[in-house]
């Protein structure tokens, strides 16, 4: 934690899913996890100091191993010929196989299908999926069992080894088979708003009740509140290339803001320009910088009425 720069004071779900575990979990993807085990067990402070600084430089390189082939897979993807096939199957012989399933997930963020990344070895490869709901990727891999050395998964995400000569024909047949099991009605992206909630009703005490619910998580999502014809104050770019957006977001003729974060809706920034009403789809979150606590809404989607 201290090497992450997280409190225990403060520490969140989110600390623990996007922070601390990859700092565990990337020994195992790019070495080997016996380092991340040392950590855990050890009693010696000067030993732990150590692990965690390996730990975090570990992971460091496996976030830009993730980002150099998420933008080598999607590259793959954005040569093809449109319309896209609706099963995306990507195979390279550098990725390396510690990645592959987080890319797989970069490509379905991305362009909502299925996603199947390779790592593609001279005679043996492996390969592992992620989906989207309402298509079972591991039922789909083993329909082509008689052609797979190993497969394993649920509904969501799976995993498998196949001889590399067999790669063109395991694409052409889950492609095929994609095509006529997926409707264009499930790539079709749907927020579930749990309820709609006037911006003067976002609070401290509210965010702090939400906390009660905690954990978040598969089957147990964060509530998503609404807010219709709401005033954007000011916006500006964050994050590299920027990417993001930091918002200033007006509820009352007095002009009380609250600040709000929309990830990967940089490009939205031309339109929305101060005095733009909008509709927005959030969270509702606790902005914690150099041991200030701010709320903060993090917007899920904003549509323009």
């Amino acid at each position: 934690m201290r090497d992450a720069g997280v409190f225990a004071a403060d520490l969140t779900t989110y600390d623990i899913s996007h922070v601390l575990a990859p700092r565990l979990n990337a020994m195992g993807r790019l070495v080997h996890a016996m380092d991340a085990l040392r950590l855990l067990c050890t009693k010696q402070a000067d030993k732990a100091a150590l692990l965690a600084e390996k730990l975090g430089l570990t992971n460091k390189e496996r976030q830009k191993l993730t980002i150099d082939t998420s933008l080598h897979a999607k590259g793959i993807v954005a040569g093809r010929k449109d319309p896209l096939p609706k099963l995306l199957f990507v195979a390279h012989e550098s990725y390396n196989q510690g990645v592959i399933g987080l890319v797989a997930g970069k490509l379905v963020e991305e362009y909502y299908r299925p996603a199947i990344v390779v790592s593609q070895g001279p005679e043996i490869s492996k390969a592992s999926a992620r989906s989207i709901s309402g298509f079972n990727i591991v039922e789909a891999i083993r329909s082509c069992k008689d052609i797979l050395i190993d497969v394993g998964g649920h509904p969501m995400a799976a995993g498998f080894t196949v001889e590399t000569k067999n790669l063109d024909r395991l694409r052409q047949k889950l492609e095929s088979l994609a095509e006529k099991t997926i409707t264009d009605e499930l790539l079709t992206r749907e927020l579930r708003i749990d309820i709609e909630l006037p911006l003067v009703d976002v609070t401290e005490k509210l965010w702090q009740t939400l906390r009660d619910f905690e954990p978040f998580g598969f089957g147990s999502p964060e509530p998503v509140f609404a807010s219709r014809s709401v005033s954007i104050e000011d916006t500006r770019l964050v994050g590299t290339d920027g990417k993001h957006l930091k918002l200033r977001i007006a509820y009352s003729k007095l002009r009380i803001a609250l600040n709000a974060i929309a990830f990967g809706m940089g490009n939205l920034s031309p339109k929305l320009k101060s005095g733009t009403q909008v509709d927005i789809a959030y969270t509702i979150d606790m902005n914690v910088w150099n041991g200030n606590r701010k709320l903060q809404l993090k917007i899920k989607d904003i549509r323009f009425p």
